[in-house]
């Protein structure tokens, strides 16, 4: 598995047509990734958190648990 990369800032992205010749993600990656932030940040907003770090720790550490928990092999 690769390991990932994160995006060094816009002005630092160079392309070529499909992948980030810095980061050496693609393009389409980078824009999915940029649309899931941007819906959390917007959710966050309309719900008033005054807590975000708190919020943004939530979310990351049940990302890393259930990336975890579909990675684990299912007994069959």
């Amino acid at each position: 598995m690769p390991a990932f990369k994160p995006c060094q800032g816009q002005t630092a992205c160079r392309d070529d047509g499909e992948t980030c010749l810095t980061c050496g993600r693609s393009l389409a990656e980078i824009e999915q990734t940029r649309c899931l932030i941007d819906a959390l940040a917007d959710l966050a907003v309309r719900q008033g958190y005054e807590n975000i770090e708190e919020f943004a720790g939530y979310v990351a550490d049940k990302v890393v648990k259930k990336v975890r928990h579909r990675r684990t092999p299912k007994c069959e």
